[in-house]
């Protein structure tokens, strides 16, 4: 069975990374890119283009965003009863206490900040897949 990944990211070069890294240890993943905030809500929420858009097991979410903030979209997600099961982990260049103390305060499951190292970012994508998709024990997504 697929793992799904919704990675919310503007930056071309990120979402490639990400993606390049996580495919590369987990085979099974299927990443799905929202690159803005009201996008990615129209996807977990099966609105418009999305309306076969498959439950992730796994939120990726910048911070920084054009138009909705990632902020935005966390609070929303866990404001949301049908999508606050979902882990969602904020994945920043930032690492601003103010931001971290934010993200924690909107409920989010885990804040990584981006290393600036290829290497170093590839063995955080490669650490977030092993803890979130293979050890850690999901809720099973809904039947439709």
């Amino acid at each position: 069975m697929p793992q799904h990944v919704l990675l919310v990211e503007d930056s071309p070069g990120d979402v490639r990374l990400t993606s390049d890294a996580l495919r590369a240890v987990n085979s099974r993943v299927r990443i799905h890119v929202a690159r803005e905030g009201a996008d990615a809500i129209a996807f977990l929420k099966k609105e418009g283009k999305h309306v076969d858009a498959p439950r992730p097991d796994l939120i990726l979410l910048d911070l920084n965003l054009p138009g909705m903030t990632g902020s935005e979209v966390l609070a929303k997600v866990k404001d949301d009863e049908s999508l606050r099961t979902i882990p969602t982990v904020i994945l920043s260049t930032s690492d601003a206490v103010p931001d971290i103390v934010n993200s924690y305060m909107l409920k989010a499951n885990a804040y990584l900040s981006k290393p600036l190292r290829l290497d170093a970012f590839e063995d955080l994508v490669k650490s977030a897949n092993d803890f979130w998709l293979t050890q850690v024990r999901l809720p099973k997504r809904p039947k439709r």
